[in-house]
């Protein structure tokens, strides 16, 4: 939703500026200029990347605009749950607890380690799970980039093109004007493409995608304390100091008064 209501009030500042300057909001609309711009942009990505990798960018996208909210603090809990089940119960008490389990790499971890697999080779399945979520955000990031790079391009392209047209119609002044406004016109709209769209989108993506990653690393060092059978106190400790000492400082607040591990010892 954020990410919506930031491309719409880039527009809306845009539509404002020209309106008060007493502009024609048709004066702005130039057929050929889109088909330079848009088209040229995202042709050149089918040059760059695959049809499959260009192809995947609507998940990308849907990542951007209705991205969920990682919680820390209810991840923490699960593990401290988990931890402290196992140390009561032992760890195949923890098969049926993994089914309450919402996130699905959680879970996934969970059913490794009561299956008695090696702590090294859940470590290293878990791990080539997160590499393989972070090479598939970098390869979305590396289109947007590319994109980013290439409508501004596209959109100088656009102006020599309409300096040309203006150029060869010189002995026809009734000529200049469509020339003139395709080579203004494709500048502005791979200006917009660039800062409203794919440089925004880039940023939020890489952002996005660092986040997941940080949270399922604390996942995994949670997952990988509670084979060890280390205490569930450390473990909280332990998953706390992965997350920014302002945040870690908000969630400890409620667990020091009775919401943390010692809440499910006896």
């Amino acid at each position: 939703m954020d990410t919506l209501l930031g491309i719409i009030l880039c527009f809306g500042m845009l539509i404002f500026g020209i309106f008060s300057v007493g502009g024609n909001m048709m004066d702005y609309v130039d057929l050929p200029s889109v088909i330079i711009v848009v088209g040229g942009s995202v042709a050149s990505a089918f040059v760059g990347f695959s049809i499959k990798e260009i192809m995947s960018l609507p998940k990308s996208m849907s990542i951007l605009f209705s991205a969920k909210q990682l919680d820390p603090q209810t991840a923490i809990n699960s593990i401290i749950h988990l931890a402290n089940l196992a140390r009561k119960e032992g760890l195949l008490a923890l098969e049926e607890a993994s089914k309450t389990v919402d996130d699905a790499f959680l879970q996934k971890g969970i059913l490794l380690i009561v299956d008695g697999t090696d702590p090294e080779l859940v470590k290293g399945i878990l791990e080539a799970e997160i590499n393989a979520l972070e090479g598939r955000h970098f390869r979305g990031v590396a289109i947007y980039d590319h994109l980013a790079n290439m409508a501004p391009a596209f959109g100088m392209a656009g102006t020599v093109v309409g300096l040309v047209a203006m150029l060869a119609a010189l002995d026809d002044p009734s000529a200049l004007g469509a020339g003139m406004a395709t080579c203004l016109i494709t500048t502005l709209y791979g200006s917009m493409m660039a800062n409203i769209l794919f440089i925004p989108m880039a940023g939020k993506l890489r952002h996005t995608s660092t986040v997941e990653v940080a949270h399922r690393e604390m996942l995994l060092e949670g997952m990988l304390s509670i084979q060890a059978g280390e205490n569930p106190r450390i473990i909280e400790e332990k998953l706390y100091s992965f997350l920014p000492r302002d945040a870690r400082a908000a969630l400890a607040a409620p667990a020091a008064g009775g919401g943390g591990a010692g809440a499910d010892e006896e």
